[in-house]
Formats: structure tokens, C-alpha cells, sequence
């Protein structure tokens, strides 16, 4: 499964080309697939360093 932030990321980078285009047909299509890709990210796992589960040596 794809994670959050790169979910994120690949949305801001489609907004960056659909702002640099002038043709409105192409920035239509990138902001539909942003909108696609954000929307998606709200649901994806955020995969947060955790620390691994270490068991305490008894005295």
C-alpha cells in the first residue's frame, strides 16, 4: 500500500504542472488526478518510525 506522504507529494507535483500549463483541457485532467491522489492520501497508513517493542530484563 502506498503511503501518505508519497500520496501527498505526487498530488503537489500535479498541481505544480497544472498551474505551469496553459492548455485548461490538461489542467483539468491534473487537478482531477490531484484531487484523486489527496483524497486517497486521507485514507492511506501514515507509516511513523516507531520503535521496535523491547522486553526489560527483570533485576
Amino acid at each position: 500500500m502506498t503511503g501518505k506522504k508519497y500520496l501527498v507529494d505526487q498530488a503537489a507535483t500535479l498541481l505544480k504542472f497544472a498551474k505551469a500549463t496553459t492548455n485548461p483541457d490538461v489542467a483539468a485532467g491534473l487537478l482531477s488526478k490531484a484531487a484523486d491522489l489527496s483524497a486517497k492520501s486521507e485514507e492511506a497508513p501514515d507509516p511513523s518510525p516507531q520503535a521496535p517493542e523491547v522486553e526489560q530484563p527483570e533485576s
